[in-house]
């Protein structure tokens, strides 16, 4: 079948479409199971992340789903990064990226002396605690580890807690005065799925969940989304059922069952977006050049890793933001094109004041 050329602004609306940007999803947990998990290293921009995808959520829906029901999960997923993942996805994700990442990391542990045996007592301290006194923050666990003679300076905590929440041994729990905590997995979330997809065919239903939701896009894409040797992320997206694009001259695909969105028109005014920083939309490609001009790549992406908060108007990146108290702060790359979003950027400043006002108190971090 010959590739359908498809121009910038088509790529970028099947992009945000496929990602619920400019047509939000129900709920947090439909958000995270169709994009696949949402980038969480910073918890704030994750939530930040989930609203701008989810009809009318608050900050209290979206702890109500971490904490009470549950149906939605912190950890180390995709490349080992933080991500926010659903339940149902939680234990095959973790047998599929786990094993991959541990393996990477293989080397940063040696230079910090972590070794096989050394990795295993810390689990165990890890889990002792956890076990005797309920959800734990990084300092505690840190101090647990001292106490048992373990290494407590430094990376070294990070990658021993790490490690145990890789194997499946732990999760994050509730908030604790806006200080993450760590349970035992097998106690938080009891009932979650344990069976799913697993090798090969675990790595095509994430190429099919990707492309889904991050279409156009092509195989280097998956790879260094998912994080996952390139052999196997290839082998994976030949076996789907594909549509084959161009963009910008480059071979790329759609799933089949998406091709009914090509033909679809845009609306009379900008779709405006503001994203968080690390956004899954800015770091799901090898490359942002269709989602960030060219001029501004250094004023979204600076470097050190820092992806920064955007303005995002039909899928193209056209600003930057903070949160200053109760409103957005926003910095145009063109200041002139300000009357065409004033109304948008206001609007969003509003939902995410709506989304950010307390609403509910948690239970207590002991109830598990």
């Amino acid at each position: 079948m010959r590739a359908l050329e498809l121009d910038d602004d088509r790529v970028r609306a099947l992009r945000t479409g496929g990602q619920g940007l400019g047509r939000p999803f129900s709920s947090a947990a439909e958000t995270v199971e169709r994009v696949v998990g949402i980038q969480a290293q910073d918890a704030r921009a994750g939530a930040l992340g989930i609203r701008v995808r989810t009809h009318a959520l608050t900050a209290a829906d979206l702890r109500r789903a971490l904490e009470v029901d549950r149906t939605l999960v912190r950890g180390w997923f995709l490349r080992g990064t933080l991500h926010t993942v659903t339940t149902a996805d939680l234990h095959w994700l973790l047998d599929l990226l786990g094993p991959h990442v541990l393996r990477l990391s293989a080397r940063r542990h040696r230079e910090l002396g972590l070794d096989e045996n050394l990795c295993d007592r810390a689990e165990t301290v890890i889990t002792d605690a956890l076990a005797a006194q309920g959800p734990c923050t990084r300092a505690e666990l840190t101090r647990r580890l001292a106490d048992a003679g373990l290494p407590a300076d430094g990376q070294a905590p990070f990658h021993l807690i790490r490690r145990a929440a890789l194997r499946g041994r732990i999760c994050f729990g509730p908030d604790r005065d806006g200080d993450a905590t760590y349970v035992l997995l097998a106690d938080w979330l009891p009932d979650a799925p344990g069976d799913g997809p697993t090798g090969d065919a675990a790595v095509t239903a994430l190429a099919r969940r990707y492309l889904h939701a991050h279409g156009p896009a092509a195989p280097e894409d998956f790879v260094g989304w998912s994080g996952l040797p390139a052999s196997a992320a290839r082998r994976a997206w030949h076996s789907l059922d594909l549509l084959p694009v161009r963009v910008q001259d480059q071979d790329c695909a759609l799933p089949a069952d998406r091709a009914d969105e090509l033909d679809a028109a845009p609306g009379p005014t900008p779709d405006l977006r503001l994203l968080p920083m690390y956004d899954n939309y800015l770091v799901a490609h090898r490359t942002s050049a269709l989602s960030v001009p060219a001029a501004h790549q250094r004023q979204v992406r600076p470097g050190g890793g820092l992806i920064r908060a955007a303005v995002l108007a039909d899928g193209l990146a056209c600003g930057t933001w903070s949160w200053r108290r109760d409103h957005a702060d926003v910095t145009l790359f063109d200041p002139t094109a300000a009357p065409g979003l004033a109304a948008g950027i206001a609007a969003e400043s509003a939902d995410i004041a709506r989304f950010l006002r307390p609403a509910w108190t948690p239970p207590p971090a002991t109830a598990l």
